[in-house]
This record gives C-alpha cells, sequence and structure tokens, in this order.
C-alpha cells in the first residue's frame, strides 16, 4: 500500500484528476479521503477555467472562421489617476492561444498579473505598448489621449494585426478595421491580455517616479486619488507628473 506522502506526491505532480479521482476513492484512509477531495476541487475549478476560456475566445474565433488570423486585443491603464502616464497595449495571440487566469486585469491580483505579464510575452505573436504623458493628457483631454496611445500602441508591433477587438472604444484614424466590445476585457482573451500588458507596464513605471517623487506614494496608488495622495498633494503640492485638469478641482 502506497504511503499518504507518494500519493500527495503524486497528486502535486499531475493534471489527471480523474485518474487520481478512480485510483483513490475506494482508500479509507482519512489522508487519502481529503486528498481526493482535493483532486475533485481541482478538477472542478479547471472545468469552469475550460468554460470560462471557452467564452471569452469567441470573438477570436469568429474573426479566425472568416480567414482573419492576426487579431489584435487593444486596452489601456491609467485613464483615471491624479498622476502619470495613459499606457495602452495591443497584444495578438497565436492562433486557438487558451492561457489560463487571463482576465479583465482589474480581477487579478498583482502577483498574478506579474506572473500572467511574462507569460503573455513569451507567448504572444507580438506586443506593442504606447503611452501619452501628463503633459498630453492635459492638453488634449483623457480619452483624446488614450486614442494617442493606442495608436501608438499598435504602430509599435512588430507584426501589424489585422483587425482590432477593443474596449468598448472606437479608436479614430486607423486604417486598420475594428470591433468595439463593451467590458471588452472580460470577454476576449486578447483584450485581456492586453490589459494586463498595460496595467503591469503602467505600475512599473509609477514605482520608477515614486522614486523620484517619494512624497506621493505613487509605488501604492499608481496615480489614483488616494486620500493619502490627495493629502501629499495639499502638503507639498503637484510634482511634475500630476495631471492639472485633474487636480484643479481641490488644488490650484
Amino acid at each position: 500500500m502506497r504511503s499518504i506522502a507518494d500519493i500527495k506526491k503524486e497528486l502535486e505532480q499531475s493534471a489527471d484528476y480523474d485518474g487520481f479521482i478512480c485510483q483513490y476513492k475506494t482508500d479509507e484512509r482519512s489522508g487519502v479521503k481529503k486528498l481526493v477531495n482535493t483532486a475533485l476541487r481541482r478538477k472542478q475549478a479547471y472545468e469552469k477555467e475550460q468554460k470560462r476560456l471557452d467564452a471569452i475566445t469567441v470573438y477570436e474565433r469568429k474573426y479566425n472562421e472568416k480567414g482573419i488570423e492576426l487579431i489584435g486585443g487593444i486596452d489601456e491603464a491609467g485613464r483615471g489617476p491624479y498622476a502619470g502616464p495613459v499606457v495602452a497595449a495591443c497584444v495578438i495571440l497565436p492562433l486557438g492561444c487558451r492561457i489560463e487566469g487571463v482576465n479583465d486585469s482589474k480581477q487579478l491580483s498583482a502577483k498574478k498579473r506579474e506572473e500572467l505579464f511574462d507569460i503573455i510575452k513569451e507567448r504572444a505573436v507580438a506586443v506593442g505598448v504606447g503611452m501619452a504623458n501628463n503633459i498630453e493628457i492635459d492638453e488634449m483631454n483623457i480619452l483624446q489621449a488614450t486614442y494617442k496611445a493606442m495608436r501608438a500602441a499598435v504602430e509599435n508591433m512588430e507584426v501589424k494585426p489585422e483587425y482590432l477587438l477593443a474596449d468598448a472604444v472606437t479608436i479614430p484614424d486607423m486604417d486598420i478595421p475594428q470591433e468595439s466590445i463593451i467590458k471588452g476585457d472580460a470577454k476576449s482573451i486578447s483584450i485581456a491580455a492586453a490589459s494586463i500588458i498595460a496595467k503591469v507596464t503602467r505600475d512599473r513605471i509609477m514605482t520608477e517616479y515614486s522614486r523620484q517623487y517619494p512624497y506621493y506614494g505613487f509605488e501604492k496608488n499608481a496615480g489614483y486619488g488616494t486620500r493619502e495622495h490627495e493629502e501629499a498633494i495639499m502638503k507639498y503640492g503637484l510634482c511634475d507628473i500630476h495631471r492639472r485638469s485633474f487636480t484643479h478641482k481641490f488644488y490650484e
């Protein structure tokens, strides 16, 4: 009879949950019963994730079936903060690509976003990033600055998309056909991947800025209008990366 420690090691090293459950479901040892229940929960979680991946690859499959292979998902991070740039990313994933865990970046922990950032960069056909800084945001407004960042993200790709899927916007002045998808970062794996690239890129930029401007907590708030951030502005004033058009309502 195999030891419980060996059975536990087998479970950790195998993704064949059905086989594991079938093999050990009649073992009456309490430790093995717990492991079987663990395998059952992991199986259920895996099946749930596969259903979610089926749902968020619908748009990609639709265009793949029309003969379009290079589909670029595009999204941004940083439209709302008081400071820093707005960052956009465009991601082309390979045909049929399914990356477990890829989702709207707002639904993921910082640690999970960092993990998926590396996986997406490794598996993507192409990734492009563009941005508009706080001065451009003040000059042209946040929507136009977002469009600028999105166009730059596409322009910075080594492989150009044949079609774009965008999160809730139609990007003007683009020569690539596109579809705007409401809540697209939760409905399209390509847009979700772009949201992760944009968010992680921007968070890293703001962490770098926190060393230059240490009073505002940019490494924690990423420039968003937290109470501590507003208190720092009132105490120290605005720094070079603050958006004047966002802060004028409470600070002149």
